[in-house]
């Protein structure tokens, strides 16, 4: 951020999207420590378990940075959902672990113009007095069973705004699939909260169709709430470079890290401090990975790339274990000059 590398995949040329979202990390049939959270099962059961509630950065291009490995004492933005008051009638939550991450985000960048990209958990009065608090925007994703006075208030006042509603054809990179938008927006819909009685939402509503060359054609619906005032300049840039990317921190993050030779899922530690550690780590590996692959340095060494990030993975490895620099070459690295693009794509 220092540097600027990320300046061009801000929203609307100013704001940040983080995607805050929590996700297992560990889960053990017996009480791995006097912090795990507990889940009965159908069988009764019980399952012991360590969940945590990450940060994201994520960008159109498919960056999901971790805003974790701040080399800092005390500059970590992720939050351990953990039982840590013994005492507590109630569970730890990401929820509650919301509140708690929010402060230290705001602490550690106190002046960085940020867009929160979340789920229908997180939405209530809270978080809504959260953002407003600490001047942030937010998209969170509105599901069909969720703050049902909203919709019914969407529904209602949408059929007399006949100005807030827009159709688009997006470009595909494939040019035989047609895929076009709908958009339906309304602003200034009042949410009623026990402590916060007044806020007031603008609601997106996105439609999308997809028509391949055969002729068949798949259909999907998307919702957002958010504190931004909607108008047709900025609809489908909220929607596509904004709340759609939630699923970043999903896919480019938690699924990579889990599903690859990552392993996030296993139990490196079984010392409460040392796990924590490890996880520490392993998002910044991940940092370091993304920028190696989506730089024009890797594109200039395999013209022809490496097809896939395990083989990227492979790669790096032999190199730990064949190449040897000598002190003085290594000392003459940061000597010259050059610079790192990323990928636009």
């Amino acid at each position: 951020m220092r540097k600027k590398a990320l300046q061009r995949y801000r929203l609307l040329s100013l704001y940040y999207t983080v995607a805050i979202d929590g996700t297992g990390v560990l889960t053990f049939r017996e009480r791995h420590c006097p912090h795990c959270l507990t889940k009965t099962l159908r069988n009764s059961e019980t399952l012991y378990y360590h969940p945590v509630l990450e940060a994201k950065v994520v960008t159109p291009n498919g960056f999901a940075l971790s805003l974790t490995p701040a080399l800092r004492a005390g500059a970590s933005v992720t939050e351990f959902v953990e039982n840590a008051d013994l005492l507590q009638d109630k569970q730890d939550c990401e929820l509650k672990a919301f509140y708690r991450l929010s402060k230290r985000l705001k602490a550690r960048f106190p002046r960085l113009p940020l867009c929160l990209l979340l789920d229908g958990l997180f939405a209530g009065g809270p978080t809504f007095k959260i953002c407003e608090d600490h001047d942030w925007k937010y998209l969170i994703v509105l599901q069909e069973g969720d703050l049902l006075n909203l919709h019914r208030s969407f529904a209602a006042v949408t059929p007399h705004l006949p100005h807030a509603r827009q159709h688009i054809c997006l470009p595909s990179s494939n040019a035989q699939q047609k895929v076009e938008q709908d958009y339906l927006w309304a602003n200034g819909l009042d949410y009623l909260d026990t402590k916060e009685p007044h806020h007031r939402l603008g609601v997106l509503e996105c439609q999308e169709t997809s028509t391949a060359p055969s002729g068949s054609s798949s259909h999907a619906r998307h919702k957002w709430f958010t504190n931004f005032t909607l108008t047709a300049h900025n609809v489908e840039r909220l929607a596509n470079q904004g709340g759609r990317l939630r699923w970043r921190i999903e896919n480019e993050g938690f699924n990579v890290q889990k599903n690859s030779e990552l392993n996030m899922e296993h139990a490196y530690s079984q010392d409460p401090v040392a796990r924590k550690v490890f996880y520490l780590l392993l998002q910044l590996a991940c940092l370091f990975f993304q920028i190696m692959q989506k730089s024009n340095l890797l594109a200039q060494a395999f013209p022809d790339r490496l097809r896939t990030a395990k083989n990227q993975a492979k790669r790096i490895l032999e190199v730990w274990h064949n190449l040897s620099l000598s002190s003085d070459e290594f000392l003459q690295l940061e000597q010259g000059n050059f610079q790192i693009r990323f990928d636009t794509s």
